[in-house]
């Protein structure tokens, strides 16, 4: 997306996520929306097939892990993989965007560096590029996301209690647009 707002149509519907929570979707008029914190979402696109998706978690995962569900990372990621897989993507085209994981000062300690760290482990491992990333930082995030195409786009959260939309123009990091939030 190129500016504010832009990049999206009439036709396109906001899908918003919250924590724990995980979607794929083969609609071209879906742009997922989520707002991160020390979070983390991966956004996972198949070009080709135009399938793509994006998951929300909240801690990167272990032994507890196993009876989490989609808050914990390693939970997060294989739900997601299956979901493109099911609609059709191939893994050896997967592009992966990584987006969250900031040091908020909310008595949540490193969990933030934890989660990005996980995010980026569990790609390497899994051979799935991680084409472009906006991790760490000291304020929130809200993530666009559109699954068929693989376009994203963020704006900075100022006051995480008033979460604005983007004002400013894009600033622009390898294919993901980033932006500053007024408020």
């Amino acid at each position: 997306m190129t500016a504010p707002g832009a990049g999206l149509t009439a036709k396109q519907r906001i899908v918003p996520m919250i924590q724990g929570e995980c979607r794929a979707s083969d609609e071209a008029d879906v742009v997922l929306t989520t707002l991160l914190g020390s979070c983390v979402s991966v956004c996972l696109c198949d070009p080709v097939a135009a399938v793509g998706g994006m998951n929300h978690f909240l801690l990167p995962g272990g032994r507890e892990a196993r009876s989490g569900g989609e808050r914990y990372g390693v939970n997060a990621m294989e739900v997601l993989i299956n979901g493109l897989l099911k609609l059709g993507g191939r893994r050896a085209r997967f592009e992966a965007k990584l987006f969250g994981g900031a040091a908020l000062g909310d008595g949540m300690g490193r969990i933030g560096a934890e989660n990005a760290r996980f995010a980026l482990d569990f790609l390497k491992t899994e051979r799935i590029p991680c084409i472009s990333s906006s991790l760490g930082g000291l304020r929130p995030r809200r993530i666009r996301y559109v699954p068929t195409t693989g376009l994203a786009s963020q704006s900075f959260v100022r006051d995480a209690a008033a979460v604005p939309m983007p004002l400013a123009p894009p600033i622009s990091v390898g294919d993901v647009d980033l932006f500053e939030a007024g408020g």
